[in-house]
């Protein structure tokens, strides 16, 4: 077995895709709209390890995605070094979406913490 996927609510499909496409070095594919839910439309995020984002957004959602609540409460992305973290961290910080910076935790994790365009949080790991 293994995860096929991690999805995201967004309210801004196309913010979202620029994201983890500048950020992440995403590959963004194409927009599928649902014939069957209206308003649903996606996108899927592929990052260079393969793993995929599915971006997914609709006209029901509210938007106000500040608050921790149940639910995915964050996505680690390793970057593979603490220089890495750091510099990321340095890019987070200038464009105004770094929550923590970077710091080694107690349970052993080089890391920062990053917002994403809804607010979802994404740790960036070493």
């Amino acid at each position: 077995m293994r995860l096929a996927h991690v999805a995201l609510w967004t309210t801004d499909l196309d913010a979202a895709a620029r994201f983890w496409a500048e950020h992440f070095s995403a590959e963004v594919g194409e927009e599928y709209v649902s014939k069957n839910r209206a308003g649903f439309r996606s996108r899927f995020a592929r990052l260079p390890d393969g793993s995929a984002l599915e971006l997914m957004t609709g006209p029901w959602l509210e938007g106000d995605a500040t608050g921790e609540r149940p639910g995915w409460a964050h996505l680690a992305i390793s970057l593979g070094s603490a220089e890495a973290v750091d510099a990321s961290a340095a890019r987070f910080a200038a464009e105004g979406l770094l929550v923590s910076g970077p710091r080694h935790t107690g349970d052993g994790f080089y890391e920062a913490v990053v917002r994403g365009p809804d607010g979802a949080l994404v740790e960036i790991t070493s």
